[in-house]
C-alpha cells in the first residue's frame, strides 16, 4: 500500500464505487454495516461511560443504511448494559435489505422518531441520514435534531452529521445539529475537511470496516490529505557530503515600505532549508534589510531592469514577488520579468492584486513552474466568476490559470492544473495573524528552491505552517513561525 492510499479523500460517489468493489471482491453489506456500527459504539465506550452521561443513549435511526447502522449501533451499546432508546423514522417494515436485517436483530423497542424521546437522554446517536443526502431535512427529523442541540446533548453522528453535504461541507439547509464526535468508513470524504463540515463534524474518527484498500487502485483517488508522506520523498536529505549550493539560492523581492512581509519570507525561506537566499529592494529600503538577517544576502534594485540583470545569473533557482508590495504597474513588470526567466516562481499579495484588472494577462505569462497562494479576497480578484467550496474553486483556477494554486483559509485547499488537490487540516486557529501568510510564502519559496516539485513544495509549506503554529501555541506572532521550525526539520530528518 502507498502512503497515498492511506491519506486518500472519496466523494460520496467514489465511496459508494467503493462499496460496490468489496462486494465484487466478496464482503457482504451485512458485514460491512456490523463493523460500520461496531466501529461507532466502541467510539462511544471508548469516550463515554454510562455514569459520565448520565442518561440513555438515544439512537435515531432513518429509513436507509445509515439507519441500520443505528441499529447495530444499538444492539452493541444494549449488550454491554448501556440504556438505549431508539428511534426510527419511517416504518420498521419498509426498511430493506441490510438495514432490515440489522433492524431484525435489535430485540428492544422501536419508537416513533420524535422529540419525546430526548427527555431523560445523556448522548445522542445521529444515524438518520448520511453523505448521500441531497435535500434539506425537516419534519420531524429537524425538529429532533434542533431540539437535542438546544438541549445541549452531545452528539455522535454516524458518517456525517444529518443534513451535511458529503462532497462540499456545506449545510443543505437551515439545520445540522453539530457532532462532537463523528465516525467515518475507509476514508474520510471532502465534507469532512471542509468548512463549516469540519467544525460541524467534531472529532473525526476514521473507522476500517474491511473493505480492501486495493480498491483505491480501481478507484484512482486525485484527491488527499496533507501529511508529510505525500512529499517527504521529495525534500533532500542533508548528508555529511552536502553543501549550501546542493539545497539551492533563492530569490525574493522587497518593497520599500511594508518591509516586514518580505523580511518574515526570507527568514522562512532560510530556517526552512534554502542554501542561500537573496532578496532584491529598493535602494532606499536596503539598510532595513541589511539588518533584519546577517545570513539574507542584499541586492540593490528591485525594479524589472535590476531584477533581469540579476537573473543572467542561473544560480537563482527559485524565485518568490509579491509579499509586501503594492500592485501597479510596478509590480506587474516585475513579476512579468521574473516568470519569463523560466523558473519556479512563487506568486503572492501585491503580485497577485497587481492583475486584478488583467488576470488574463498574468496566466499568459505562467509558462514556467508556478506556485499562486491567494487569499479569498486576492482570490475573487483574479477569479471573480468562479464559485462552490473552497476545494472546487482552487481545481477550477489551477485549470484555467496552468499554475498550482493554494487557496489559503483554516481549510486550505491545494490543487494542481491535472486535477490532483491537497487539503491542509492541521491549521490551528492562531494561525489567523498578520504576517503568517508571508511565512507561507517563504516557506514555499526555500522548497523550491531544493528542488521540490510545486505542488509538493505547496502541501509541505502549509503542512510546515500549521505544524509551525501548533508548535507556538494560543498567543504567537509570526517573527515566532520560522525559529519553531529546526525541531520541526528534526523531527523529519530534513
Amino acid at each position: 500500500m502507498y502512503a497515498s492510499d492511506e491519506l486518500a479523500v472519496l466523494t460520496v460517489e467514489q465511496c459508494y464505487h467503493a462499496d460496490r468493489l468489496a462486494a465484487e471482491a466478496g464482503v457482504s453489506g451485512v458485514a460491512l454495516m456490523e463493523k460500520a456500527g461496531r466501529a461507532v459504539a466502541e467510539a462511544i465506550r471508548a469516550r463515554w461511560s454510562p455514569a459520565a452521561i448520565g442518561g440513555a443513549v438515544v439512537v435515531l435511526c432513518g429509513p436507509g443504511n445509515n439507519g441500520g447502522d443505528g441499529f447495530v449501533v444499538a444492539r452493541l451499546l444494549a449488550a454491554a448494559g448501556w440504556p438505549v432508546r431508539l428511534g426510527l423514522l419511517g416504518e420498521r417494515s419498509r426498511l430493506a435489505g441490510d438495514a432490515a436485517h440489522h433492524a431484525a436483530r435489535w430485540e428492544g423497542p422501536v419508537e416513533p422518531l420524535s422529540t419525546g424521546l430526548l427527555p431523560g437522554a445523556g448522548l445522542v446517536v445521529d444515524a438518520l441520514f448520511g453523505a448521500g443526502l441531497t435535500r434539506p431535512l425537516e419534519g420531524t427529523a429537524a425538529a429532533v435534531l434542533t431540539a437535542a442541540a438546544e438541549a445541549g446533548l452531545p452528539l455522535v453522528a454516524v458518517d456525517v452529521p444529518s443534513g451535511l453535504q458529503g462532497d462540499s461541507g456545506a449545510p443543505l439547509g437551515e439545520v445540522v445539529a453539530a457532532a462532537v464526535l463523528t465516525v467515518t468508513f475507509f476514508r474520510p470524504k471532502p465534507g469532512h475537511l471542509l468548512q463549516p463540515g469540519r467544525r460541524l463534524c467534531g472529532e473525526l474518527l476514521v473507522a476500517d470496516i474491511g473493505i480492501p484498500a486495493a480498491v483505491l487502485e480501481t478507484i484512482g483517488p486525485s484527491l488527499w490529505r496533507d501529511d508529510p508522506a505525500l512529499w517527504l520523498q521529495a525534500w533532500r536529505p542533508r548528508t555529511a557530503e552536502s553543501h549550501k549550493y546542493h539545497f539551492g539560492h533563492a530569490l525574493l523581492v522587497g518593497g520599500a515600505v511594508m518591509t516586514g512581509a518580505a523580511r518574515l519570507a526570507a527568514r522562512a525561506a532560510l530556517r526552512v532549508g534554502a542554501g542561500l537566499v537573496s532578496l532584491a529592494a529598493p535602494v532606499e529600503a536596503l539598510s532595513v534589510y541589511q539588518l533584519a538577517s546577517p545570513s539574507l544576502i542584499v541586492r540593490p534594485g528591485a525594479d524589472s531592469e535590476s531584477l533581469a540583470r540579476l537573473l543572467r545569473d542561473a544560480r537563482y533557482n527559485a524565485l518568490l514577488v509579491g509579499p509586501g508590495l503594492e500592485g501597479g504597474a510596478e509590480t506587474r513588470e516585475a513579476v512579468e520579468t521574473l516568470l519569463a526567466a523560466g523558473r519556479p516562481c512563487l506568486l503572492d499579495a501585491g503580485a497577485l492584486t497587481a492583475f486584478a484588472e488583467e488576470p488574463g494577462r498574468l496566466f499568459a505569462a505562467l509558462r514556467a513552474p508556478a506556485l499562486l497562494t491567494p487569499h479569498d479576497g486576492e482570490f475573487r480578484r483574479l477569479f471573480p466568476d468562479l464559485e462552490g467550496d473552497r476545494l472546487a474553486r482552487a481545481r477550477a483556477a489551477a485549470e484555467r490559470s496552468g499554475a498550482v494554486l493554494l487557496l489559503k483559509g483554516s481549510d486550505t485547499a491545494i490543487a494542481a492544473p491535472d486535477g490532483r488537490a491537497i487539503l491542509v487540516e492541521n491549521a490551528p486557529p492562531w494561525l489567523a495573524t498578520a504576517g503568517s501568510g508571508d511565512v507561507l510564502a517563504g516557506l514555499g519559496l526555500g522548497l523550491l528552491a531544493q528542488g521540490l516539485p510545486t505542488f509538493e513544495a505547496a502541501a509541505a509549506a502549509a503542512w510546515l505552517l500549521g505544524a509551525a503554529g501548533t508548535a507556538c501555541g494560543p498567543g504567537l506572532i509570526s517573527e515566532d513561525l520560522p525559529e519553531a521550525l529546526p525541531r520541526l526539520r528534526a523531527r523529519l530528518g530534513r
